[in-house]
């Protein structure tokens, strides 16, 4: 893969890390490569959760490059922001767990990227989240007015978008927009604590198969009318119970021994 985001598995699990330093501030050639990425984990068998990062001790991402878009035209800004939107809901439209290893200051862009993922956890320190793209006299254009509102409510998606307001992690999971906050002494230790997280979704203590149904249910489902997300909710539960998976399961409870999950 290219330089721009770093991709290798580990048992399991894919962690994709954005790596344009200082500030991992994502173009067209990123996403590019982003997109490829989460292909390349998606068609991989192996691969049960996707973690993504960045690259640093400081930044997750702090958005798109402030300066290409100011060199653009607009004709490339649109398309810009259309592949990025395309690139983002690939992650969420990825019948696999994808978590958000927050490890720094995540704005802008940034934040809408994590925000497509399905879980966000971020690593405890003085790391601000936002989406202050009015101050630029635009709006968070990469899914943020959507996904934002559907996470923590129409009123304070407004509000905190109008204000461009910045936010620290405890003040992110009082809102709901962080699942949780690890305090770690560096980076390293840090994406230790997610990717091992991570790794019981896996086989073979984790019925992987079921963790991504879980959650195309609920991201399908909850753009759907209620009868429509139930209807879905039962092709996908018929879709693990022809599952090894759902038969191991079965059988492990019935014979009061813990469950050997393969993923298929």
């Amino acid at each position: 893969m290219g330089a721009l985001v770093n991709y290798r598995t580990e048992k399991g699990v894919a962690v994709l890390t954005l790596n344009d330093p200082p500030v991992n501030a994502y173009s067209h050639e990123m996403l590019k490569e982003l997109d490829a990425c989460i292909l390349e984990a998606r068609f991989d068998n192996d691969v049960h959760v996707i973690v993504l990062t960045g690259h640093g001790e400081k930044f997750f991402s702090a958005g798109a490059n402030i300066n290409m878009l100011r060199e653009a035209d607009t004709t490339f800004k649109y398309y810009f922001c259309l592949h990025a939107n395309e690139t983002i809901t690939r992650l969420e439209q990825t019948p696999k767990l994808c978590i958000a290893a927050v490890n720094g200051h995540c704005v802008g862009g940034g934040l809408e990227i994590a925000l497509a993922c399905d879980m966000r956890i971020a690593r405890g320190g003085e790391f601000q989240f936002g989406l202050p793209e009015v101050a630029l006299g635009v709006l968070p254009g990469t899914g943020g007015t959507q996904r934002l509102a559907r996470l923590v409510g129409k009123a304070r998606a407004i509000e905190l978008m109008v204000e461009g307001a910045k936010m620290n992690a405890q003040r992110a999971v009082d809102l709901g927009v962080v699942n949780k906050v690890w305090q770690a002494e560096s980076n390293d230790e840090f994406m230790r604590m997610v990717i091992d997280y991570a790794h019981g979704f896996c086989p073979p203590s984790g019925a992987a198969m079921a963790v991504g149904r879980i959650k195309r249910s609920v991201q399908g489902g909850l753009e759907m009318s209620l009868e429509q997300g139930l209807a879905f909710e039962r092709e996908l539960q018929a879709e693990l119970f022809a599952s090894s998976d759902a038969k191991e399961g079965l059988a492990a409870y019935g014979e009061k021994r813990k469950a050997q999950f393969r993923g298929r």
